[in-house]
C-alpha cells in the first residue's frame, strides 16, 4: 500500500490558469485581485476589517505592533516593552516568535488535556498587572471557550483596571465555528494562515482581522511601509509624507488569484475533513490505548488535523510507519527552545500530554477505504 500522507496541498483545477492570467496581466503586486479576495473573505467571515498578508507570522507580528499605540476611544493604554503575553507553548513557533520580536515577554500557560487549547484555570492564575495580551490557538480547529475568555477579560479589569487584548491564532481553524458563528467573527484580533497545507492556501499568505476601523486603517497603511497607496501624489512613484513607518507584509495578486479559486472549493475540503473526523470519533471510541479529545456542543472544529492521545507513543509511531500511515505530533512545544529559555516555567499537563500526543491523516485526500484501514490498524494494537 502507498503511504497515506498526513498533509497534502489542495489546489483547485482553475487556480493555475487564474495565476497565469494574473502573471500575464502585468499587475502582480497588491492590486485588484487582493481587493477581490478580501471582499470574499469579509463576506465569509462576517467581518469588515480584514487585511490579507504575506504570512500568518506577519499577521501575528502586525497585531502586536498595532497594540503598542494607545487608543483613547477604547481606553487602551498601549503595550510597553516588557509587558506580558500569556500564550500556549503547544503551537507553531509562528504564534510566539513575534512576541519577543516586539520586545514583549512570554508567559507560558499550560494546556487543557481534553482539548489541547489553553487551560483557562491556569490562565487565570497567571494573570498579573503586566498581562496585556492573551494569545490563544484553536488547536486542530477546535475552538477555545471564547465566552469564558471574555469573562476572564472582565475579571482582569476588576482586578487591574484594564482588559487584556485577546488575539486568536486561527491558523488551524478556517471553517470552524463557535456557537454557530465563524471563528474570526467574535470581536477579537484574529489571524489566519493560508500556507501551503492549510484548508485554504494561497501558496503562502495570511490574514489579519481587526476589531475596529481605527486598527484596520493603521494596519492597511503599515502592511505596506506606512504608505497611503490611494493618496494623490505629485509624482506617482514618490510617496507622500509617511506618518508611521511600516513593513512589507502585504499579499500580492498572484497569491490572491489562487486564493480566490481555492476559496470556491474550500467548503468541500472542510466537509471531507469533518466527515473523516466523525468516522474516527465513532470508530476509535473506547479503543484500548487511545484517548479521544473533547467534543462539546457549539464547539465545531474544521479538523485541520485530527489529534488524540495514545499509550506508548514511540511504539505507535513506529507501528504506523510500518503500516504506511504518516503520523506526527505536528508541532513541537515552543518553550524548550534555547532562544526563549528565559521564559521557561513548569507546565505539568503539557509534559504529560506531549508523551501521548499524535495526529493521524484526516484530510480531503483520505478515502473511505484508507480511513477504515487506519482504524483497523489502530484497533489491532501496537
Amino acid at each position: 500500500m502507498e503511504t497515506i500522507p498526513l498533509f497534502k496541498v489542495y489546489m483547485s483545477d482553475t487556480a493555475p490558469q487564474a495565476a497565469a492570467e494574473t502573471l500575464k496581466s502585468g499587475y502582480i503586486g497588491q492590486g485588484p485581485k487582493v481587493e477581490e479576495f478580501e471582499s470574499l473573505l469579509k463576506s465569509r467571515l462576517q467581518k469588515d476589517y480584514v487585511l490579507t498578508m504575506n504570512a500568518a507570522t506577519s499577521a501575528e507580528h502586525m497585531a502586536l505592533h498595532l497594540l503598542k499605540s494607545p487608543d483613547n476611544d477604547s481606553k487602551w493604554s498601549g503595550l510597553q516593552d516588557g509587558d506580558e503575553v500569556l500564550t500556549t507553548a503547544l503551537t507553531c513557533t509562528a504564534t510566539n516568535w513575534p512576541i519577543p520580536a516586539n520586545n514583549l515577554k512570554i508567559k507560558w500557560v499550560d494546556v487543557d488535556p481534553a482539548t489541547l487549547n489553553l487551560d483557562l484555570n491556569d490562565l487565570r492564575r497567571k494573570i498579573t498587572s503586566k498581562t496585556k495580551v492573551i494569545m490563544v490557538v484553536h488547536w486542530g480547529g477546535y475552538p477555545n471557550d471564547l465566552d469564558e475568555l471574555k469573562k476572564i477579560q472582565r475579571e482582569t479589569k476588576d482586578m487591574y483596571g484594564f482588559e487584556p487584548m485577546i488575539i486568536e491564532d486561527c491558523a488551524h481553524a478556517f471553517g470552524s465555528t463557535y456557537k454557530k458563528n465563524p471563528i474570526g467573527s467574535h470581536g477579537n484580533i484574529c489571524t489566519f494562515s493560508f500556507q501551503a497545507i492549510k484548508h485554504l492556501t494561497t501558496v503562502d499568505g495570511g490574514l489579519l482581522i481587526c476589531p475596529n476601523q481605527k486598527l484596520y486603517d493603521r494596519g492597511k497603511l503599515i502592511r505596506w511601509y506606512g504608505i497611503d497607496r490611494n493618496s494623490n501624489r505629485k509624482d506617482f512613484r514618490c510617496e507622500a509624507d509617511i506618518k508611521e513607518w511600516g513593513f512589507k507584509f502585504h499579499m500580492n495578486d498572484v497569491c490572491a488569484a489562487i486564493g480566490i479559486e481555492n476559496l470556491k472549493k474550500v467548503d468541500g475540503i472542510i466537509s471531507k475533513h469533518k466527515e473523516n473526523a466523525a468516522f474516527y470519533d465513532q470508530q476509535l471510541s473506547g479503543t484500548n490505548g487511545v484517548t479521544l479529545l473533547s467534543r462539546e456542543p457549539g464547539f465545531d472544529s474544521s479538523f485541520w488535523i485530527y489529534s488524540m492521545l495514545v499509550d506508548r507513543k514511540s511504539d505507535f509511531m513506529k507501528y504506523m510507519a510500518e503500516k504506511n500511515v504518516m503520523v506526527s505530533q505536528v508541532h513541537a512545544r515552543n518553550d524548550t527552545h534555547t532562544c526563549v529559555s528565559e521564559f521557561r516555567t513548569s507546565l505539568p499537563t503539557l509534559d504529560k500530554v506531549e508523551q501521548r500526543l499524535i495526529s493521524i491523516p484526516v484530510g480531503w485526500w483520505v478515502t473511505k477505504e484508507q480511513r477504515e484501514y487506519i482504524v483497523n490498524c489502530i484497533k489491532k494494537g501496537w
